[in-house]
């Protein structure tokens, strides 16, 4: 951490400069004393990525920030802040602070935090941030979170742990067990310390392999915003052998979609089906990542097209956890049926259960991207393919 940086002058000239090509800086000689001209270009294109992601940061002066790879990976104030609905008590441990958001968060509602990371420059980068954000009650820690838990031989109401995806053998990785530390292989050494654990985990996880590497799993929540899954959340309670229950939830601007069940519930449900429809529902991310197929046609009384298509309809309207339209036709999909009503014709396309991709359809019947048409092609209970016309409500 070069505190050079921090000068006044040093930190004008990155505020000015946040938005112009940061490739022409790099030909450039050094502009400051003691700072190599490479280290500007990485705050700059590191403060950049938090102007959205973490406006906290980026509204806050002298911020330090790491490379762009640990804001990459680092959750997102919107996902932090969701994490303090499930975390609670007086003393939590992360034991893979990165860039230190969530901590932040967890200091909002925990006496005690402490701060973990292997990487010591970037524990100091996180130090100094906290200081700058008035946080007083996060302890960090130069060490790996692992070797300070167990020295330390202090209970924990809650440990949190997000693994590394990057293995220095394997690569990018996706199973927790190869994942860097290995949560499934540290388990009851883990819950000797704490009876909570919360462990963040890629959203390309499939949900079934990560509940079997993992014990005691109470609950799962698939955190998507803006209809894009950002995580997945695993709560395990020490000696927990309940039904693990299933929380789904679309953050949007304005509102919260959210749907909930148990894992063993979409195997003991039916899904409903008709032909009869008047709207068309699209389920958001979270919800289909979360595999809620069946169980949500029997919960939320709507009529399910194919058992693959996974798109829903009723004649009456309901406040659904997706997207809703208003379905103007349904045509049989033939060439002179599209031919006639849309070639030439602007609309958004979206494919189900079809075996061509929206690009393929957009070229083959010459339609435009946009408008306020939507065109929904897919395979219907009778198994024939369907294009479903309507409009968003």
């Amino acid at each position: 951490m070069n505190k050079n940086i921090l000068n006044t002058v040093v930190q004008d000239f990155i505020n000015l400069n946040l938005d112009k090509d940061t490739t022409s800086l790099l030909l450039k000689k050094a502009l400051f004393e003691n700072i190599d001209i490479k280290d500007i270009v990485e705050q700059l294109e590191s403060k950049k990525r938090c102007k959205k992601k973490l406006p906290t940061w980026f509204k806050t002066p002298q911020i330090y920030y790491p490379n762009k790879v640990n804001i990459e990976q680092t959750s997102s104030e919107v996902t932090a802040n969701y994490k303090l609905q499930i975390v609670s008590g007086k003393s939590i441990i992360d034991l893979t602070g990165g860039f230190g958001v969530d901590c932040y968060y967890f200091s909002k509602v925990f006496d005690t935090v402490i701060h973990c990371d292997i990487n010591k420059e970037l524990s100091t980068i996180v130090h100094h941030n906290y200081k700058q954000l008035g946080i007083l009650n996060i302890q960090t820690v130069a060490e790996d979170g692992l070797d300070f838990l167990v020295n330390s031989k202090k209970q924990f109401d809650w440990i949190y742990i997000d693994p590394s995806r990057r293995h220095d053998v394997k690569g990018k990785v996706f199973y927790l067990k190869d994942c860097l530390p290995n949560v499934p292989e540290h388990l009851e050494a883990l819950f000797s310390y704490s009876n909570n654990i919360l462990v963040k985990a890629s959203p390309m996880l499939d949900i079934s392999l990560g509940t079997s590497e993992l014990k005691h799993v109470k609950e799962i929540h698939v955190v998507a915003v803006k209809n894009e899954v950002k995580e997945l959340l695993f709560v395990l309670e020490k000696n927990c052998t309940e039904a693990i229950g299933i929380k789904t939830i679309n953050i949007k601007t304005d509102h919260n979609e959210t749907f909930e069940f148990y894992m063993s519930d979409e195997s003991l449900s039916f899904a409903i089906y008709s032909n009869k429809a008047s709207y068309l529902y699209e389920p958001n991310a979270a919800i289909l990542k979360a595999g809620a197929f069946k169980v949500l046609s029997q919960k939320l009384q709507v009529n399910k097209l194919h058992q693959h298509s996974h798109l829903y309809s009723s004649q009456e309207l309901i406040d659904f956890p997706g997207r809703t339209f208003k379905i103007q036709e349904i045509i049989p999909y033939n060439k002179k049926e599209i031919s006639n009503r849309f070639k030439g014709k602007k609309a958004n396309i979206t494919t189900r259960n079809f075996p061509l991709n929206p690009a393929d359809i957009r070229k083959k019947f010459n339609i435009r991207d946009g408008g306020e048409q939507y065109l929904f092609f897919t395979t219907n209970q009778q198994n024939k393919k369907i294009a479903i016309s309507c409009f968003k409500i």
